[in-house]
């Protein structure tokens, strides 16, 4: 979708634990491509996370916090 201007990108990653360079190379990679051409919005999908960690949601937290420190520190 697009109002007069550039094209929109939706996207995101769930917390499930540290990134590894497969994340890197998989998604964040393409993610700093995208923010060249597009208007980005990513996110973090921590209720759909509620779906694997729920006994724990302690860990969903702080894998938020650390995956969001990864995307700012490679540029998203």
């Amino acid at each position: 979708m697009s109002i007069g201007g550039k094209q929109r990108v939706l996207s995101g990653m769930r917390p499930t634990g540290q990134l590894h360079l497969g994340h890197y190379h998989g998604v964040l990679k393409n993610w700093l491509k995208l923010q060249q051409e597009y208007e980005c919005f990513f996110f973090v999908a921590d209720w759909h996370a509620l779906t694997t960690e729920y006994e724990d949601p302690a860990i969903i937290e702080k894998s938020v916090w650390d995956m969001v420190i990864d995307w700012l520190a490679v540029g998203v």
